[in-house]
């Protein structure tokens, strides 16, 4: 699955236990009739994947939906979900790449004056 949008934030790489698990949170905003702020984790070694991205970026984040079960102590059990993300990509595009090559000026086409309609092509058409 893929979620795309601008960057809202990106925040810190967060450490956690004796074990070294790390994750890095970032928020997406769709561009949509109604607009969503999407929480995305990165984690491991893929917290490193944000460093290169900025607030406001429009990106395409490829994505897996975790769950979770949990008893608490008085036994009831609870469901929890994630996104997790495992690919950021930048949306910008190249201007020119994107652009419509401009037109010259209407001047700059002669125009034919000395056509001769007498003039015999042999085209079939």
């Amino acid at each position: 699955m893929e979620i795309q949008g601008k960057i809202k934030m990106i925040g810190e790489t967060k450490t956690f236990g004796n074990n070294g698990f790390r994750k890095r949170e970032v928020v997406v905003t769709t561009e949509e009739q109604y607009p969503q702020h999407i929480l995305v984790e990165f984690v491991q070694d893929k917290t490193d994947l944000l460093n290169s991205f900025n607030v406001g970026q429009p990106i395409k984040i490829s994505i897996n939906i975790r769950g979770r079960e949990w008893t608490n102590p008085q036994g009831e059990v609870k469901y929890f979900n994630s996104i997790q993300g495992w690919r950021i990509e930048s949306l910008q595009t190249d201007e020119s790449n994107s652009e419509i090559p401009p037109v010259p000026p209407m001047e700059a086409f002669e125009p034919a004056d000395n056509l001769n309609e007498e003039d015999h092509d042999d085209l079939p058409f």
